[in-house]
């Protein structure tokens, strides 16, 4: 059950979620970046967005899609997307051009500069991201009860 906060009209995960509290356009990230970047973001977004109970908030930087934590983000640079996804392990080959070990997980990052650089293999990996994080917040409520 998600919630909006009256002061950024972000839809959250849950009332008190911490969150950057101020209203960002999601234009205002693509402002002065190719369209081809724009197109690359889009077929991300139109993939991902309709998974399960996932929301998509933008802050000043980047975009972070969450199923109550984040499980990716996606920041706008000049030249490319910088797409970062988490795993159990690390991926040590490309299209991965970082992988290391954050916390209890593994943070992995993608740059995509086109649409022609968005494979399948990209939203699998988005998609275990995903998983990875829904397990994890499944076996924190296991504990709970």
């Amino acid at each position: 059950m998600s919630w909006t906060c009256p002061k950024c009209d972000r839809e959250l995960p849950w009332k008190d979620y911490r969150h950057y509290c101020q209203r960002v356009s999601l234009d205002s990230l693509f402002e002065g970046r190719s369209p081809e970047l724009v197109l690359a973001f889009d077929k991300i977004l139109a993939e991902v967005a309709d998974w399960d109970k996932v929301l998509v908030g933008v802050t000043p930087n980047c975009i972070v899609f969450t199923r109550r934590v984040g499980f990716l983000i996606i920041r706008p640079m000049k030249k490319w997307l910088d797409i970062k996804f988490y795993s159990a392990a690390p991926y040590p080959e490309k299209p991965v051009i970082k992988s290391f070990k954050s916390g209890n997980k593994y943070e992995n990052h993608i740059r995509v500069a086109s649409t022609e650089d968005i494979r399948p293999g990209l939203f699998v990996n988005i998609r275990d991201s995903y998983e990875l994080m829904r397990k994890k917040l499944a076996g924190q409520d296991a504990e709970k009860q």
